[in-house]
């Protein structure tokens, strides 16, 4: 139960709790949850600190508001895989742009438990986390976070990052990425950090790519959430052809 003790703000800890409920299957998939008043009389706190707690789980991709109908969980969609290989400073210069990239965050850090269970990896494992903002001719085009194995990929703490990352990894340390998988494309609303990173109106549509990327021995390099502006990016779909019979 919720701990008024606790050094974790109210919301969070509730936060988490509809999270593992979620997750156990205990509230399922599509399922409406509780009003805001019978999710606060369940939990003890206020109207405003279920608010916070779900409108968390929104911006997380847990939940999702029906306007007039309520707030549910939110449905798992049709998958579709894309090809996902290219990187973004190839892509930049097969369309004659320039790119840039700024390092905002370098940690190491344990995964979390909500992008291990996206990623279908063990929860805690260590990992590096770099977190960088792409642009092509100067404009913000993409939010990049990716996580590296931490065992392998330490000496990423002391790179400078701001070129082609891939080919840092040929290039110096012989790591040949090989291939994409679990690639999938979403499309979620910026909030308020992303917003102003990328320079968009929060609410603004963001394409949300979640890849696993592999080198050629099958080892896993990275893990990676990339948020697009949807209007300064299309995704192409490979050519594909029916067999006549």
């Amino acid at each position: 139960m919720l701990d008024a003790n606790n050094t974790i703000p109210l919301y969070l800890q509730m936060k988490e709790l509809i999270k593992s409920a979620i997750l156990s299957r205990e509230y399922k998939n599509g399922e409406q949850l509780p009003t805001e008043p019978e999710l606060g009389e369940k939990y003890g706190v206020s109207r405003i600190t279920v608010r916070k707690a779900v409108e968390e789980l929104c911006r997380e991709g847990f939940l999702v508001k029906k306007q007039g109908k309520g707030t549910f969980v939110k449905q798992r969609k049709i998958q579709r895989k894309m090809e996902h290989l290219l990187s973004f400073t190839q892509a930049c210069e097969s369309n004659g742009m320039v790119p840039s990239t700024s390092v905002l965050k370098r940690q190491q850090i344990a995964l979390e438990p909500w992008i291990a269970e996206e990623f279908q990896l063990e929860s805690g494992m260590p990992m590096v986390m770099i977190q960088r903002l792409r642009k092509a001719d100067g404009t913000p085009v993409m939010l990049e976070n990716n996580y590296y194995p931490g065992e392998d990929f330490g000496y990423l703490m002391e790179e400078a990052l701001e070129g082609s990352l891939y080919r840092l990894l040929e290039e110096k340390y012989h790591v040949f990425v090989d291939s994409s998988r679990d690639s999938y494309l979403d499309v979620v609303k910026a909030d308020a950090e992303q917003a102003r990173i990328l320079e968009v109106g929060c609410g603004e549509p963001l394409f949300c790519m979640q890849t696993k990327i592999y080198d050629r021995q099958d080892r896993l390099i990275h893990i990676g959430l990339e948020y697009i502006v949807c209007e300064r990016y299309r995704f192409g779909l490979v050519d594909y052809y029916m067999s006549r019979q």
